[in-house]
């Protein structure tokens, strides 16, 4: 059981890892040079294929690691970044994806043979990456003259130990034994010529006694050497000298050059590995002999009166290790700032703890029963009547509502990560159809529920590809018109009157209503001698296949599409809506409830019926005189301090059949800038719904979003406002061009 949770775990953070790996890699495209984004790429990789060997998920280590190796050179500077590299690797990346969610379909499956076949064509065209055909050594090729006996070179004692040119500088002197022990120093040497080249050698005689001093089977010699050798670091010159590490005293400094390259490998390191002497190591700024002489050191400071809780992590060791001339300070001081930053992190983590949706979606349908209890029991104290009770339910009533809104807040999201998402589909669409396209996204900060956001990203992508082939133009049509040649297309939320908003919009053409009406015309949607306002008549192309497209293509034309993105939104209690201006542009708006679970509703009464209205819809609340009821009986509006206001009576909406109330009162409501009134018999005050949806068999009835369950146990309905106003408004603009007429 403990396998296949950290199997889920593994799965659900490779998805993260290529997410941000495809962000980083589309990022590249505009910015190749950026070194943090190629970092982050390699970064995801290298993770990747760590965790999956930790399972055996021998695939997917073997094509992340030649990914990985093309990784590491690019970061090198080794290959250049091309729009082709980019292209090859985003489809690396959706191939490992594909690995990765056979191993959550079957984790003891195998790839088919379409995946293996992928597999083997990417590692083909990976290849060409690999052999070096491309390559940008970083490194300055060494000339002959380099290679003769030059004068010595410079070591920057202020930088830590760092030769000033591109050679290694290595210090080395042999102990008066090595002879003894039967080793020979100069044997050492050559075979350090045989990995690259000895630019310059200088021997040290200071160690010299007099001749009558001398020993002749002792050695005094010390060697300063310029070393230069393609493709080596600072271990494999250290093994060199392996087999007399005892009998000499060794350091190696590297050239000038490294210390940018040891930095960034540093910063790049995983964040487990958070102790100075290891973030060192493996870099390859430090080896691991160099470290365990220095905490020997640190330990004899420690045991002769020095820092006694110096540790192997402490600040003490950096010293050391800067002034025994092992590393330079600049390589303590990142070591020591990546440290911190891990720490942070981990803490950061400490915080943080992963919840399945499913266990998630269990106390929200638990928090529902409570708000249903919570309000049998607050009218139950009602009706008894006592104080002591009442006060009691209040409070109860209270903490229920903090719980629900916790519990709320728990599945809200950010919907950024489904905006990032489109930055792939934008690339590639637009490379498909041969149009330059890029894509602006802002309010990715904002939050709602998450079962929208699961179901919001089909719509989302239907109207983004209509977007970019019906709406922006092609280039040169573009420039033509006085346009950029690269067309623009919005992706923005926000939060308006309870709502979430999400607008789609583009640059383009816009709308052609002419076009649009006389195939509504054709099709036989609307008759010679309606007028339309602008927007009924952009709202025609949600009609089922309905399209103006003069061709087929792969993405639309077919009239297939848009009936579903309004069905689909629609089916989460949301609207449409278009505005367009032909040649400037056309935005569609999507108009969603923040949450589908809970909601604070206003209750009302027509009847021996309850509803439901949403209370951040509601304005304000009038009561009808006698005067005003009589006055309104033939009519559907009725003068709100000088603004018509028009109204829909519930008990002819839905042909109540109960008993009048002695009074009515008009209920105004808002949405999108649109007021009306309901008018009821009963206002029963504030109310915690729990919206429970309704069944296939009452999915197309209108006004009606939901019901809830009260407290008495009886069923309201959730009114559908928004289409409760149009329909109001609509009535109203029939009957004032009826009177036109007369």
């Amino acid at each position: 059981m403990e396998l296949d949770q950290a199997l889920q775990t593994f799965i659900m953070e490779s998805r993260e890892l290529l997410e941000a790996m495809e962000e980083s890699l589309l990022g590249l495209e505009s910015e190749p040079d950026d070194r943090d984004a190629i970092g982050a790429i390699f970064r995801a990789a290298h993770t990747i294929k760590g965790s999956g060997g930790l399972f055996g998920l021998d695939g997917i280590v073997a094509f992340t690691h030649v990914v990985e190796n093309v990784l590491d050179r690019v970061r090198n500077n080794e290959v250049p970044i091309n729009a082709d590299l980019i292209a090859l690797l985003l489809s690396c990346r959706d191939h490992i994806g594909m690995l990765v969610e056979q191993i959550a379909a079957d984790s003891a499956a195998k790839p088919d043979h379409e995946t293996e076949t992928t597999g083997i064509m990417l590692l083909n065209q990976l290849k060409s990456y690999q052999a070096g055909t491309q390559e940008q050594s970083p490194l300055p090729a060494i000339t002959s003259s380099q290679t003769k006996p030059q004068s010595q070179t410079a070591v920057v004692a202020q930088s830590g130990g760092t030769v000033e040119n591109d050679n290694w500088h290595i210090s080395l002197r042999f102990s008066h034994d090595v002879l003894r022990n039967g080793m020979d120093p100069l044997a050492f040497i050559r075979y350090l010529d045989n990995m690259g080249d000895i630019v310059h050698i200088v021997t040290l005689p200071d160690a010299m006694p007099f001749a009558t001093d001398m020993d002749p089977e002792s050695c005094y010699l010390g060697f300063e050497i310029d070393f230069h050798g393609e493709n080596v670091d600072k271990a494999t010159i250290e093994g060199v000298f392996e087999f007399v590490r005892e009998d000499c005293s060794l350091r190696i400094l590297p050239p000038h050059s490294r210390i940018e390259e040891y930095t960034q490998l540093i910063d790049e390191l995983p964040e487990d590995k958070i102790r100075l002497g290891d973030l060192l190591v493996n870099c390859g700024a430090l080896t691991w002999n160099e470290l365990d002489e220095a905490l020997r050191l640190q330990s004899l400071n420690a045991e002769f009166g020095c820092d006694a809780s110096a540790s192997r992590d402490s600040g003490n060791l950096g010293q050391i290790l800067v002034e025994q001339n092992m590393v330079q300070p600049e390589l303590v001081d990142a070591a020591l700032g990546k440290q911190k930053l891990a720490k942070e992190n981990k803490v950061q983590e400490s915080k943080l703890i992963r919840i399945q949706a499913d266990k998630l979606d269990q106390l929200i349908n638990l928090v529902g029963e409570m708000v249903i209890a919570g309000a049998a029991t607050s009218l139950l104290a009602q009706r008894t009547r006592d104080p002591a009770l009442h006060e009691s339910t209040s409070t109860l009533s209270r903490l229920v509502e903090e719980i629900r809104d916790s519990a709320l807040q728990l599945r809200m999201v950010q919907i950024g990560e489904t905006f990032s998402r489109f930055n792939r589909v934008v690339r590639d669409v637009s490379k498909e159809i041969g149009k330059d396209i890029g894509l602006a996204i802002s309010g990715a900060e904002t939050e709602l529920d998450k079962s929208v956001v699961e179901k919001i990203g089909d719509p989302l992508m239907h109207l983004v590809r209509n977007s970019m082939d019906h709406g922006i133009e092609k280039s040169e049509i573009r420039l033509q018109r006085g346009k950029p040649a690269k067309g623009t297309l919005h992706l923005n939320a926000y939060h308006e009157s309870g709502s979430i908003v999400v607008e789609v919009g583009d640059d383009g053409g816009g709308l052609n209503r002419a076009r649009i009406l006389a195939k509504a015309l054709e099709k036989g949607l609307v008759t010679a001698n309606q007028t339309l306002s602008d927007q009924e008549v952009y709202g025609l192309i949600f009609e089922a296949g309905f399209s103006t497209a003069e061709a087929v293509t792969n993405l639309s034309g077919r009239g297939v599409g848009m009936d579903v993105v309004r069905r689909n939104i629609e089916a989460l209690r949301g609207t449409v809506e278009i505005d367009s201006r032909e040649g400037v542009g056309t935005t569609v708006k999507i108009r969603l409830p923040l949450t589908l679970a809970i909601i604070d509703g206003f209750l009302l009464g027509v009847g021996s019926a309850s509803y439901v209205v949403p209370l951040d819809m509601v304005m304000e609340c009038i009561e009808l005189s006698e005067a005003e009821r009589q006055e309104t009986r033939e009519s559907n509006y009725i003068n709100l301090r000088g603004t018509v206001l028009p109204f829909i009576r519930l008990r002819d909406q839905f042909r109540e059949q109960g008993k009048a109330g002695r009074r009515e009162n008009i209920v105004v409501v808002q949405y999108v800038g649109q007021m009306a009134g309901l008018v009821v018999d009963e206002l029963m005050g504030e109310f915690q719904t729990v919206i429970k949806p309704l069944g296939k068999l009452f999915g197309n009835l209108k006004g009606i979003s939901g019901s809830t369950i009260l407290g008495s146990g009886e069923v309201a309905l959730i009114l559908d406002v928004p289409a409760l106003i149009q329909r109001a408004v609509n009535k109203e603009a029939q009957q004032l061009a009826y009177s036109q007429t007369k």
